[in-house]
């Protein structure tokens, strides 16, 4: 794994939404549009949205939703740029922590079944397959992959402080 520059995580603002709009572009083939990330930080309750930051730059986020003892990954990206340093990685770790602190028991994902690397970090931290969404992604019918783990780690707390 290759070093990675000094990585700040903070919380997402709508004054964030055309930074993170580039890493989305250059992250997916059916990028999400300025009024969905718009509606998960500003009318969706249940959402919590972190960037990674380095020198005043977005180079990653990542998003979830809260709901009772659940968290759900809605999406994770890191700049084509910064990918294979260990970023995506810590920002996981980061949302995991944040999750766990904030009451959730369990975290779910979906994943592309042909995102293998994605797949292994899920894995790496936990999470195991327990079905399939058919034709989940709308750009190629794609099914998606439903993941879940158990959270809970005595570092959480620790991990927090360290991306800030």
């Amino acid at each position: 794994m290759k070093e990675h520059p000094k990585v700040k995580f903070r919380q997402m603002t709508p004054a964030d939404i055309a930074g993170v709009l580039v890493v989305e572009r250059a992250s997916f083939s059916t990028p999400w549009t300025r009024q969905a990330f718009f509606n998960e930080l500003v009318h969706n309750q249940f959402s919590t949205y972190i960037l990674a930051m380095t020198n005043d730059r977005i180079i990653g986020y990542g998003g979830m939703w809260l709901i009772l003892k659940e968290a759900h990954i809605t999406n994770i990206a890191v700049h084509p740029d910064w990918r294979g340093r260990g970023i995506g990685e810590s920002m996981f770790d980061y949302l995991m922590a944040l999750a766990h602190l904030s009451g959730a028991e369990k975290m779910t994902l979906e994943v592309r079944v042909s995102n293998e690397i994605a797949q292994n970090l899920y894995r790496k931290k936990g999470f195991k397959a327990t079905g399939i969404r058919p034709r989940y992604y709308t750009d190629n019918q794609e099914d998606a992959l439903i993941m879940w783990a158990e959270l809970g780690g005595e570092n959480d707390e620790k991990m927090l402080g360290a991306g800030n």
